[in-house]
């Protein structure tokens, strides 16, 4: 058997004197240099393991300060389903009411925006057409713990009154209800999701360590014609949130 990295040893090393109690929530640890001293290794292993934890939500870095145990936090459990898009309601926010928390979003539109080579081939349209895109924080207890960014065809809904996801009588409803205002039925959403590291930005607004585990998902409506109508790119960070997937049964199946 391959031998352990010895990054995951210090981390393990570290995990154990938690578990044990040699530092409780809120302690700060000794320095890299010490622990490196103390356990045989260099001072960058040390820095590994730190932000492998970090990035699992077991320590927490201070800028200036250090490295301190982090209190536990509950996950935010966030569900993916074809079926949850309910009329005048939102998805996020009654997953957030079933934990006990407050489920919102800040959000930021911008139309006739040319769509870059990937989101067009996505939404399958030619490069730089237009698109509305609107980038989304979601917020549980006003804590950011999900982003995502979209894009739809803007010739799908201009001079209508959904053409902004954000604004107009339909403010927020979703994409499902807002395209059947306008005669389009979807029928089915495709998502990819993937593994990866956070990036500097994604890191500051969700209020992780840079680099932290993200899952991005690549998002895709399509109508009941197979035309796609809304693409998105959804990051969810590890730390703070589990994914769970609801997958509907036919009897026919």
């Amino acid at each position: 058997m391959p031998e352990q990295p010895p990054y995951l040893r210090i981390a393990d090393v570290l995990r154990q004197r938690i578990a044990e109690r040699v530092w409780t929530v809120g302690d700060r640890l000794p320095s890299r240099a010490q622990i490196a001293g103390e356990c045989g290794v260099g001072e960058n292993v040390v820095r590994r393991a730190q932000e492998l934890l970090i990035a699992q939500g077991v320590l927490e870095g201070r800028a200036g300060s250090g490295t301190y145990v982090a209190e536990a936090r509950q996950r935010v459990r966030v569900v993916r389903s074809s079926a949850r898009e309910q009329p005048g309601e939102s998805p996020f926010r009654a997953d957030m009411q079933a934990l006990g928390r407050q489920g919102n979003w800040e959000s930021r539109t911008e139309a006739k925006v040319p769509a870059p080579a990937e989101i067009a081939a996505r939404l399958g349209i030619a490069v730089k057409s237009l698109c509305v895109r609107t980038v989304y924080e979601f917020l549980a207890d006003g804590r950011p713990v999900q982003l995502s960014t979209s894009w739809e065809p803007y010739e799908l809904t201009a001079g209508t009154l959904v053409v902004l996801p954000e604004g107009g009588p339909l403010a927020g409803a979703g994409v499902v209800n807002r395209m059947a205002e306008i005669g389009i039925t979807v029928s089915h959403a495709v998502e990819q999701p993937e593994p990866r590291q956070a990036t500097a930005e994604e890191a500051s607004l969700l209020g992780i360590q840079k680099a932290a585990l993200v899952t991005h998902i690549r998002r895709t409506y399509y109508s009941d014609q197979g035309q796609p109508v809304e693409t998105a790119d959804i990051v969810v960070p590890a730390a703070l949130c589990e994914i769970v997937y609801e997958v509907p049964i036919s009897r026919h199946a």
